[in-house]
């Protein structure tokens, strides 16, 4: 019997069909083999370029760790270094951030000039002394904080500032001094701490003159904290300059840095708030981010932008699209500005802690009037950060400055960033301590404390972070290093709040 010609073209219409979708799924399945190739490969590419990325960054801690001897010779990084002599400024310290890559896109402004107080410039200008000193320009170094993220190395009572984590023989607190001393002096750098760290700070900083350390009562944030600092500094000098500089960051390349400050007090003179902006070197979710603004064309500041605005700690998205804009700028949280300027910001932005903070620094050189004032006032003062209380207000109206920086920062926040500043033999953890207290096989990445005096073993495990101290005992990853300060928290609320 024949088939009709209607029900032949269905049936050949059909076997067509299903032929066609049998070459579109081995189409699909080609393509995504081919892309799990791809994939491998780029994988391999990468895991090559990061151990040549290792071994470059080795050679180039050992050739410095051979011009000046700072690891053999040093404490370990858990101790107190020994109270040195006079500090001095020191020599230039290793590169502690990752150079940009060069796929990152510039600024969209004209390139980075050399500043006319930097270094290019001094032996052509009277503006510095010898020595570099700033006239009229006061230091500001917040040491607050306990370091959560670095527990059990950095506690309460010995927070992070007070450590030599880079194996120098210097604490950070000591590092930050000495970097800024050339641009100030003794008698102009001041200290803002709490009760329990007057006494390790005294220790370590012998230079520092008894009258500036100001002691905080309770911790209540960056804004007291500075704000206390420029009300009694605008008290003594009505026409200070201060640069606040946290005492737990740290930073590379020492003259670009000082010639960054040089120009944001240049800034500074003409009313502006004026913060460093750090150049990104990867889209980090850990720091804030500034947008920068249109060039304030200032004399000497060939590079002071305005400061579009200010920016939360981003997602890992959001940070990549502001590195891709070449816009933005790292917050490190550094600020200089006239003692008075800052004054008149917290007056119109929070004018109670404006009134509380000019009260207690009229009678702070009285120390009898002094405690009777802090007594009734501090504890009424609000708790916020310097870039919420005045800086974010103040850059929407065009008040705030920002000077793009060109030297390395890094703000050792966990025990990740720190594992970047050590040296390490190519596939082994980092050791912070005496290397001989750690045997390794088949270990790649990470950070070993062998605090304890233990001898610590590790096999075939990669990219721990593992914290051996007397006390107590932390084992993490690095990519949860981020999260140690949860552990402390269940720490505290678990009744071991005497090993925080």
């Amino acid at each position: 019997m024949s088939v009709p010609p209607q029900l032949s073209s269905l049936s050949a219409g059909q076997s067509n069909s299903q032929l066609s979708v049998e070459l579109m799924f081995q189409s699909i399945m080609g393509m995504m083999q081919q892309s799990q190739i791809d994939i491998a490969d780029l994988k391999h590419e990468c895991s090559e370029l990061k151990q040549a990325n290792a071994n470059l960054e080795r050679q180039l801690r050992d050739n410095n760790q051979g011009y000046n001897g700072y690891y053999r010779a040093s404490t370990p990084g858990f101790m107190t270094p020994a109270v040195p002599s006079s500090p001095q400024m020191r020599a230039k310290s290793p590169f502690l951030s990752p150079a940009i890559p060069n796929s990152l896109p510039t600024l969209s402004a004209p390139v980075h000039h050399p500043s006319p107080l930097g270094d290019n410039a001094i032996s052509n200008s009277s503006y510095f002394s010898a020595a570099r000193d700033i006239p009229g320009f006061y230091v500001v170094i917040p040491a607050g904080g306990a370091g959560t993220r670095l527990w059990p190395l950095s506690r309460e009572g010995h927070p992070k500032f007070l450590l030599d984590l880079t194996l120098k023989g210097r604490s950070l607190i000591q590092a930050t001094w000495d970097r800024l001393l050339p641009l100030t002096s003794a008698s102009r750098t001041t200290i803002v701490a709490g009760p329990s760290h007057v006494t390790s700070i005294r220790e370590q900083l012998p230079d520092l003159l008894s009258e500036n350390l100001f002691c905080e009562p309770t911790a209540k944030d960056s804004m007291a904290a500075i704000g206390l600092a420029a009300a009694i500094l605008a008290h003594r000098d009505p026409d200070a300059v201060i640069g606040s500089f946290a005492a737990d960051h740290m930073i590379s390349g020492d003259d670009a840095f000082l010639a960054a400050v040089a120009e944001a007090v240049e800034v500074a003179r003409n009313d502006y708030l004026v913060t460093i902006g750090i150049a990104p070197s990867h889209p980090s979710t850990g720091f804030g981010y500034i947008r920068l603004g249109e060039p304030v064309n200032i004399k000497n500041a060939p590079n002071a932008r305005l400061v579009s605005s200010f920016k939360e700690k981003p997602d890992a998205r959001t940070a990549a699209s502001y590195i891709a804009t070449g816009k933005y700028r790292w917050n490190a949280g550094m600020f200089v500005m006239k003692a008075t300027t800052l004054l008149k910001f917290l007056e119109e932005y929070k004018p109670e802690m404006s009134e509380g903070l000019r009260k207690i620094g009229a009678v702070w050189d009285d120390e009898k009037e002094r405690n009777i004032i802090l007594e009734k006032i501090w504890p009424e003062l609000e708790k916020i950060p310097i870039d919420n209380a005045v800086a974010e207000p103040a850059a929407e109206v065009g008040r705030v400055a920002v000077v793009p920086a060109t030297f390395g920062w890094d703000d050792v926040g966990d025990f990740s960033s720190l594992s970047d500043l050590l040296p390490a033999e190519a596939n082994q953890p980092r050791v912070l301590g005496d290397p001989s207290l750690v045997l390794t096989d088949q270990v790649a990445g990470g950070i070993v404390v062998p605090g304890s005096g233990r001898l610590i073993s590790c096999l075939g495990v990669d990219d721990l972070v593992i914290v051996d101290m007397p006390d107590c005992l932390l084992v993490t990853t690095r990519a949860r290093s981020q999260e140690v300060k949860r552990i402390v928290k269940k720490a505290k609320d678990h009744g071991w709040k005497k090993l925080l």
